[in-house]
C-alpha cells in the first residue's frame, strides 16, 4: 500500500481557505495533514519530515530541490493586514525592531524594506513568545498572522508589509506557497489543486466556520489575502528571492 503524502500547513486564519477541502474530507485517503506555525513547517520540509508544506517562500534557496505544486498561495496585492510592523512611534523614530520568530519570509521582507525602501537605521532583535508586550517608545515589532490582527487594535502606527512592498516594487507579494521537496504524481497535484480551490471558492463558509471578534474574515479573505498564484505574483516572488541574496 502506498503511504500517504505528508502535508504540512499553517495554523493561522489566512490558511483556512486553503485547507478547507482537506478538513472537509477531500483527499483523506491520500494525505496526512500536519498543522504548525510557518517556521516549524519550513523546518519539517527541509528535514524531509513532510513531503509538501505551505511554507514561507524565503526557504526556497535552502532546498536541494523544490516544486511549487499548487495554483494557490498566501499572497497579497497591496495591504495584507496580518504582516505588519507595529510601533508607538513613526517610522523615522524607530530604533529597534523585534522580529517575529514564527516566519522567515516576513523577516526577510522587512529587512529589504528597511534597507532599500524606508532607508532607516534600526537594530534587529530575535524574539520568543510574548514579545509584542515589549512594543513601546522607539521599540517596534514585526508581528504576523492572527496575533497581528489582534495587535492592530493596540498599536497607533501600523506599517503593512504587503502594501509597502507594492509601493516599493509595484508588484504583489507571496508570503507562502505549497512547495514539495520531491516530484509528485500529476493526479495528486490535480486533486490537491481541486481541494485548494474548494475553500477559496467558498470563503463565506470558511469565514462562518472561523468567525471571531478580532477581524472581519470576509473582508480579510476578499480584500487582503490574495490566494491565486498568478504570473504577477510569481514575478514578485522572483524579485523578492533575488533581493534576499544581497
Amino acid at each position: 500500500m502506498q503511504r500517504k503524502i505528508r502535508v504540512g500547513a499553517v495554523s493561522y486564519l489566512n490558511t483556512k481557505p486553503l485547507i478547507y477541502g482537506f478538513e472537509h474530507g477531500m483527499m483523506k485517503d491520500g494525505i496526512d495533514l500536519i498543522i504548525d506555525y510557518p517556521s516549524n513547517i519550513a523546518s519539517m520540509l527541509l528535514e524531509n519530515a513532510i513531503d509538501v508544506g505551505l511554507v514561507p517562500v524565503a526557504i526556497i534557496p535552502e532546498m536541494k530541490e523544490h516544486y511549487i505544486i499548487s495554483d494557490y498561495c498566501i499572497g497579497s496585492d497591496g495591504a495584507v493586514a496580518s504582516v505588519c510592523l507595529f510601533s508607538e512611534a513613526p517610522l523615522e523614530k524607530i530604533e529597534k525592531v523585534l522580529l517575529d520568530y514564527q516566519s522567515k519570509t516576513s523577516v526577510e521582507l522587512l529587512k529589504i524594506l528597511v534597507k532599500e525602501y524606508w532607508k532607516i537605521n534600526v537594530v534587529f532583535e530575535e524574539t520568543k513568545n510574548g514579545y509584542q508586550e515589549k512594543i513601546s517608545g522607539t521599540t517596534a515589532a514585526l508581528v504576523i498572522g492572527d496575533r497581528a490582527l489582534a495587535q492592530r487594535k493596540i498599536s497607533p502606527y501600523i506599517y503593512d508589509l504587503g502594501l509597502e512592498w507594492k509601493k516599493f516594487t509595484g508588484l504583489p507579494f507571496v508570503f507562502a506557497a505549497w512547495i514539495s521537496n520531491k516530484k509528485l504524481d500529476e493526479n495528486f497535484i490535480k486533486e490537491f489543486n481541486k481541494s485548494n480551490a474548494s475553500g477559496v471558492n467558498h470563503v463565506m463558509d470558511v469565514a462562518d466556520d472561523n468567525s471571531n471578534d478580532i477581524f472581519d474574515l470576509v473582508k480579510y479573505y476578499t480584500r487582503f489575502i490574495s490566494f491565486e498564484l498568478n504570473e504577477q505574483k510569481k514575478e514578485g516572488m522572483k524579485l523578492f528571492l533575488e533581493k534576499m541574496k544581497h
